[in-house]
């Protein structure tokens, strides 16, 4: 990319169509392969909803990351143009974001953080209230994953 206002994140990973259904089966694996590493008694828990979650309807998880992708690239567009001004590579941009893991759990749950605070149910908000502290130990665990699923679609 040669005009560095053209240089995000999102021009990157979804300005060209083709590449998104690379991008999405990366991610799934990521899922995956995160909820294959959990261990101990919440692993457990979290393997079995996550095994009956993907049997009770095949796909969703697929369709659920096709949904929130370019909320997720948009939540990440910051730390990219941070990134970007300390004049690193894009494909370094996996070790960048794990350096401030806590930042993007953080920017990264918003999206359903803005969902719960306008959900009318209020026993789901509260779930999700109780819920969210383990959600952001477990997406800042995944952070690593997630730069090294991305990075080989930034380019050079």
């Amino acid at each position: 990319m040669t005009d560095a206002t053209a240089d995000t994140l999102v021009a990157r990973l979804l300005s060209d169509k083709s590449k998104r259904p690379r991008i999405l089966a990366d991610c799934v694996r990521l899922i995956d392969d995160e909820v294959a590493s959990k261990g101990g008694l919440s692993g457990l828990a979290i393997k079995a909803a996550y095994k009956v979650v993907c049997a009770v309807k095949p796909g969703i998880i697929l369709e659920s990351m096709d949904a929130l992708l370019d909320d997720f690239v948009s939540r990440l567009e910051p730390f990219y143009a941070d990134h970007r001004k300390a004049a690193a590579s894009p494909s370094q941009f996996g070790d960048s974001i794990s350096r401030r893991a806590p930042e993007v759990a953080d920017a990264l749950l918003g999206i359903t953080d803005d969902r719960a605070k306008k959900a009318k149910n209020a026993t789901l908000k509260s779930a999700y209230e109780k819920l969210r502290p383990q959600a952001k130990k477990h997406v800042e665990e995944a952070i690593p994953r997630v730069g090294r699923t991305l990075s080989p679609h930034l380019g050079s």
